[in-house]
């Protein structure tokens, strides 16, 4: 199959080096000559060019661009391509982009794979980057059936766990397993960059290990896409963000009380509640 990605970053280029291993005819597009040359080289994409016309041969393309030019991207691409080409995203939001691009394109399926690092850009591409991760589909109820099976077959290829749900779901979902702890994340590295004694602040600098890595690490991400998971996913961030409050302010409570026994049971509840999320 001659598959399109247009945007070669890390989702893009590890998107490239799997199709390409399981025999695709992988097109790239980037908006930089040199990530083209980089893409290639790095053996991600067969062909690839700073002009979308490239895309006219393929028979599906992934759009892997930030969430705020999907959008765009698309509204520019349909212009070359013929009607019974496959498109769908990769974007970590999903309600505002189907909605825009279904009533554009009817053989569009909302996509997100979970995956990725700390690093981007076409160098940080890496093979094997989706195996069992899971990878969302969020077709509606007018998505041809078919474009749906292209798609998936395509993500089976990338050994990711194929999830299906309509696109309002998984931006609530999302809100409280990701979009929500970049915010605290992100929270508890300014809070701690807030000590204002330099002596204190610099040996809490040494003294950080693990606990401090993992909690902080989704805040040290990229800026741009925290920017864009709050402002096209705003509502159920929000939502999340608010009860996250009301949680920190009921341990705040109990700590100023000195309840150490409700403290202890809260914090036992949230030992048994974490295993139904993440498997250790």
């Amino acid at each position: 199959m001659k598959i399109g990605i247009l945007g070669l970053g890390l989702i893009g280029g590890s998107l490239g080096l799997d199709l390409r291993s399981h025999g695709h005819y992988v097109l790239g597009v980037s908006r930089r000559e040199s990530t083209c040359t980089k893409a290639i080289a790095l053996g991600s994409v067969d062909e690839a060019s700073v002009d979308t016309n490239l895309l006219v041969t393929a028979e599906v393309v992934f759009i892997c661009t930030p969430i705020g030019l999907i959008i765009p991207t698309v509204e520019q691409l349909i212009a070359y391509l013929p009607s019974n080409v496959i498109i769908t995203d990769v974007g970590s939001v999903k309600t505002p982009i189907v909605q825009a691009i279904s009533s554009l394109w009817d053989n569009f399926v909302g996509g997100h794979p979970m995956a990725g690092t700390a690093e981007s850009g076409i160098e940080a591409a890496q093979r094997h980057l989706f195996v069992d991760r899971p990878y969302v589909l969020t077709p509606t109820a007018v998505t041809p059936k078919t474009a749906v099976n292209v798609v998936a077959e395509i993500v089976r290829q990338l050994r990711a766990t194929i999830y299906h749900c309509a696109p309002e779901d998984h931006d609530k979902a999302v809100s409280w397993i990701s979009h929500l702890p970049v915010m605290v994340s992100a929270s508890l590295i300014a809070a701690c960059m807030s000590e204002t004694d330099s002596k204190v602040l610099q040996l809490a600098q040494k003294l950080a290990s693990s606990g401090f890595r993992d909690t902080s690490r989704v805040g040290g991400g990229n800026p741009e896409l925290g920017v864009m998971m709050a402002q096209y996913n705003r509502q159920e961030l929000l939502k999340s963000l608010q009860k996250y409050r009301h949680n920190l302010d009921e341990l705040i409570s109990l700590i100023e009380q000195e309840n150490w026994k409700v403290l202890e049971e809260k914090l036992q509840l949230t030992q048994q509640a974490r295993t139904a999320f993440v498997d250790d």
